[in-house]
């Protein structure tokens, strides 16, 4: 079944809340939060059959968008719906005249790190314990757009 990619309304926060809580390593936000980054930011959902099963978080800041988060429901992990969601990020921050798109990942995190790695980003620095449980490096990336 396709999955549909569309831009996060307020009503989608709560499913939001619930995929975000079943991934530990996820970035874990408040309801109030979500609600102003789908007001002010980019948040892209991942619908298939009218459920919601996975969305990205982003903020654009000076020409400049920075993925906030990146989080499949367990149930639809290892089906490719990451990779829709991020190159649709990548898709829309090309229209907008982004300058790059950058991201903090989890050292340990290889799938993700594969993801974008086959997406164009690359590593482009390395923070020491940036992570808290448990703590963790993150890998720095980033895709540069050619303007």
């Amino acid at each position: 079944m396709p999955v549909a990619i569309r831009s996060a309304s307020l009503n989608d926060v709560p499913a939001i809340l619930a995929i975000e809580g079943q991934a530990p390593g996820a970035a874990h936000w408040t309801s109030e939060q979500y609600k102003k980054l789908v007001g002010s930011g980019v948040v892209l959902v991942a619908e298939e059959e009218g459920q919601l099963c996975g969305f990205v978080c982003a903020k654009a800041v000076a020409g400049e968008w920075e993925i906030e988060n990146v989080v499949v429901a367990a149930a639809f992990l290892r089906r490719g719906i990451a990779n829709e969601l991020v190159r649709e990020l990548i898709h829309r921050a090309a229209n907008e005249a982004a300058s790059a798109i950058l991201l903090e990942v989890r050292e340990s995190n290889l799938p993700a790190r594969r993801l974008y790695e086959k997406l164009g980003f690359c590593e482009v620095g390395h923070r020491r314990v940036y992570y808290r449980n448990p703590v963790e490096d993150a890998i720095l990336c980033a895709l540069r757009f050619n303007r």
